[in-house]
């Protein structure tokens, strides 16, 4: 079997959570002995047996490997569609029914909506993903398969270590994930903050903000550029909490090395989390008030110690098995 792994954004341009699985994934599934291949696009020669799609593929895309007798497997992360209210999502889908029925195939295309129904398998990384796949975009549901990130060997502790004082917040210091916000929190609340991240280009101006900000309170906000993986690993061991209350995700990698290291997790009170951690974990509505987040952010604080370790999330390898037999299947139905 050898797979074939495309997506439409390069990582040049925008590094990130999608980059990491792609990669942890390719690494894994090479270790359980599948040949995997990035797709070259120029290269005429490259040979295949299916393609891996992270992404929503076009749709004459999918026709063109089917004509190669290739199964097409997508896996589209629809973390901003998740964020949106149920009154919100009713509208999409009513638009999206009125379009079809009025706008040519031809623009239709563009939307890629009908790649929900031809596509060989639709992976989704939560249930709540995996919902909005079937009543957006009418994926047949025997088609949709729900299979969460994994998590690297690394962050499972061998044994407990002492936590400290530290809540630990990790990620690109973006908008979207509110990091300002979570350390002008922090600040009110007088509850430290350890930030681990990069901004998203040189010279943010939201980045720089926090940067002054860190800059100015070093007693109670550390920041840290990088962490390799062993530094990262010890940081999630050693934290009181973990702090993750972005806007919107899919389903967040630092959540799941957080939960793997039996860190305590604080998390926006939005849908894809409680899709996925039910009631295991703490939740902080996404508020433009500071005092109310801080309120939240000291009440996890305190109680951190007493809470019971979150959910085992899996390995990259156990995530692997369950794609490699998933590809299997799809082969047999050639």
């Amino acid at each position: 079997m050898k797979l074939l792994i495309d997506h439409p954004l390069p990582f040049l341009l925008a590094h990130g959570g999608e980059q990491v699985l792609i990669e942890r994934t390719r690494q894994a599934l090479t270790e359980l002995g599948v040949e995997v291949e990035y797709l070259r696009w120029w290269d005429d020669r490259q040979t295949g047996d299916l393609i891996h799609f992270y992404g929503r593929v076009p749709i004459e895309y999918l026709h063109f490997a089917h004509k190669k007798g290739m199964p097409v497997i997508m896996s589209e992360l629809l973390s901003g569609t998740g964020a949106r209210s149920p009154l919100a999502l009713t509208a999409q889908q009513a638009a999206i029914a009125l379009f079809r029925r009025c706008l040519p195939k031809s623009f239709q295309a563009r939307f890629a909506w009908d790649s929900y129904q031809h596509a060989d398998a639709i992976l989704a990384s939560t249930p709540l993903e995996a919902s909005l796949a079937v009543r957006l975009f009418r994926a047949p549901p025997g088609r949709v398969h729900v299979l969460t990130n994994g998590v690297e060997e690394i962050f499972f502790p061998k044994q407990p270590a002492r936590r400290g004082d530290w809540l630990l917040c990790t990620g690109r210091i973006t908008e979207l994930k509110r990091t300002l916000e979570i350390a002008e929190a922090a600040l009110h609340a007088q509850t430290p903050l350890w930030v681990v991240g990069r901004p998203m280009a040189p010279g943010d101006p939201y980045a720089e903000q926090f940067f002054k900000l860190a800059q100015a309170n070093p007693k109670l906000i550390r920041h840290d550029a990088f962490l390799s993986l062993e530094q990262l690993a010890q940081a999630y061991r050693e934290a009181r909490g973990f702090v993750l209350l972005s806007r919107w995700e899919s389903l967040s990698l630092a959540a799941l090395e957080a939960s793997a290291s039996g860190c305590p997790l604080l998390l926006s009170d939005v849908p894809w989390a409680r899709s996925v951690f039910g009631e295991t974990v703490r939740y902080c509505p996404v508020t433009p008030v500071r005092e109310q987040t801080a309120a939240v952010l000291r009440q996890f604080y305190d109680a951190a110690p007493q809470l019971p370790p979150p959910p085992r999330p899996q390995t990259w390898r156990e995530v692997a098995g369950t794609l490699k037999a998933l590809y299997e299947q799809l082969l047999l139905k050639k």
